[in-house]
């Protein structure tokens, strides 16, 4: 057999097998469980769904508003509980625990976090009226698809994407992406059904989610749903220290 053609099946052997290799460890490359630093019988609440015990770090309050929150990858998202009850305090705040994290059992994935999220939606609205839902990163995915199935009252989106598919595609460019992927958040998809007031924070200097896949994301928002805030020097992990974060978010909300 030809030098050449032993090469050619050799290189070709090593990428299908890079390739199979990603195909098997994609949801360890895309999500990082945390345990919850803060929990409490008093401040956590079971998201009724049947095949899993998916948990909430909660405030109670009584009253129309309600907060729900959908954090970002490698997120311990009970870390935000007391800031978000000091800075929000007429919002009743539910924060999800995706499954694999802060006591959540099973594993995380798109579809499973989706049915969690809905069923999260459904419980709350059955106590709160008017609720606003806030995702950071890969949890903007989470947030603007449910936006796009249950009556949100306000919509933010911090540190959003045009779809997942397009930032692993960034990351791997000689892999096909396309065919591999299995969670995909493909948020352009639907932000036009979404109509919410809706604004998306970015972060000027985001070495993740780059400027240019929110402001596409932005582009799919119907007519005068959607605004852009960005944040001057902020990167994707610091985005939340600027003051003009928490100015935006309360001014969106």
């Amino acid at each position: 057999m030809p030098r050449a053609v032993i090469l050619f099946v050799t290189v070709a052997a090593i990428y299908l097998g890079f390739c199979g290799i990603l195909f098997f460890l994609q949801r360890s490359l895309i999500y990082f469980p945390q345990p919850s630093a803060l929990r409490s019988p008093a401040t956590t609440f079971r998201v009724p769904v049947a095949e899993a015990e998916v948990l909430v770090s909660v405030r109670p309050r009584e009253g129309a508003k309600a907060l729900l929150y959908f954090g970002g990858n490698a997120e311990d998202v009970s870390l935000s509980l007391p800031l978000f009850s000091r800075d929000f305090p007429e919002h009743a705040i539910y924060l999800l625990h995706y499954r694999g994290y802060g006591g959540s059992s099973g594993a995380p994935s798109e579809e499973a976090i989706r049915k969690d999220a809905l069923a999260l939606f459904d419980a709350v609205h059955a106590k709160h009226s008017e609720i606003v839902v806030v995702g950071r990163s890969v949890g903007s995915g989470v947030a603007v698809r449910l936006a796009s199935q249950r009556p949100v009252s306000r919509l933010v989106l911090v540190t959003p994407y045009y779809s997942l598919e397009e930032l692993a595609a960034r990351l791997y460019p000689y892999i096909p992406v396309r065919w591999l992927l299995l969670d995909k958040f493909e948020a352009w998809r639907y932000a036009p059904r979404v109509v919410a007031p809706t604004v998306l924070v970015a972060a000027g200097n985001d070495e993740v989610v780059p400027v240019a896949s929110t402001e596409r994301l932005l582009a799919c928002f119907g007519k005068g749903v959607a605004t852009l805030e960005v944040i001057a020097g902020a990167t994707h992990n610091t985005i939340s220290e600027s003051p003009r974060y928490l100015e935006i978010l309360k001014a969106a909300l």
